[in-house]
């Protein structure tokens, strides 16, 4: 496995690789990121992931300083799974001078995450963009637990025209289903017990649309006031269409249901997709 620092050197490795699929990550890999890597494996002769931690996506009191960097760690992971190439550069590699042309996605950058992190997902589209740019693959993998993030960049492809199939993966669990992030591990002990509650009443609200209801305002209230009162503080629970996160019709079949919350100082996100078809 090569691993590469520099735009030219990437250009260099990847010269007559024919079909390439890229993983984009912020490094400090959990095993959602390694499925990532097998999924794209079949699919590609060369897998590229790249690694950065990028500033333009975090809001000024985020976490961007203490985003664990773990490249050591990561690379070995990497490596056995069978990735080809790690593309990590610094910042000054990525933006090597201030970025003043950017992606300004659709209007779904302003709800959900976007209302509540201004600015995110302009600077997620715009990165993105630049490793396109940069690795130049025929297909990416993105997971859905950024379900948000996964709709913005896949209109992105679109929209521009990109010669990139982008390919969702599903989200990754542990044993008891909260959903794997690189930032669980800000959990204390007795905050990962805890952890589980929002993913049980994301899946609640999916089992009661299954079965029927179609209240939807009432059951992101229900789930809201539980998780209050276990002391979580919540950005917002909704049931949106799969399609492009707007408000659901009493005919609308195939939706999803989204959280965002905060257990002491970490911010959680999770979905659960429900078709009802």
């Amino acid at each position: 496995m090569d691993v590469i620092h520099t735009v030219a050197e990437l250009r260099a490795r990847l010269a007559d690789e024919r079909q390439v699929a890229l993983v984009p990550t912020m490094g400090n890999l959990h095993d959602g990121h390694i499925e990532l890597i097998q999924i794209a494996k079949p699919r590609a002769a060369c897998l590229v992931a790249s690694i950065f931690v990028n500033r333009l996506q975090f809001g000024p009191a985020e976490d961007f300083d203490r985003y664990p960097r773990t490249l050591a760690t990561d690379c070995e992971r990497l490596s056995q799974a069978g990735c080809n190439v790690v593309f990590a550069p610094d910042e000054q590699e990525v933006y090597p001078e201030p970025q003043e042309y950017t992606v300004d996605p659709s209007d779904i950058q302003d709800v959900l995450e976007g209302a509540f992190r201004p600015g995110h997902f302009r600077g997620v589209a715009t990165v993105v963009l630049k490793l396109f740019n940069m690795v130049q693959p025929q297909i990416a993998i993105f997971g859905k637990k950024d379900y948000q993030q996964y709709l913005v960049l896949r209109e992105m492809v679109k929209q521009l025209a990109l010669p990139i199939e982008i390919i969702p993966a599903e989200t990754v669990r542990a044993p008891d289903g909260l959903a794997l992030s690189s930032r669980n591990g800000y959990l204390s002990a007795q905050e990962r017990i805890e952890s589980i509650a929002l993913f049980n009443q994301i899946d609640g609200i999916r089992q009661a649309l299954l079965g029927g209801r179609r209240d939807y305002g009432a059951l992101e209230s229900e789930a809201t006031g539980c998780l209050n009162a276990r002391g979580w503080q919540i950005d917002y629970v909704a049931i949106r269409r799969q399609s492009d996160l707007r408000e659901p019709g009493p005919d609308s079949r195939a939706l999803v249901v989204l959280a965002a919350a905060r257990l002491g100082k970490t911010r959680l996100i999770d979905n659960v997709e429900v078709d009802m078809s």
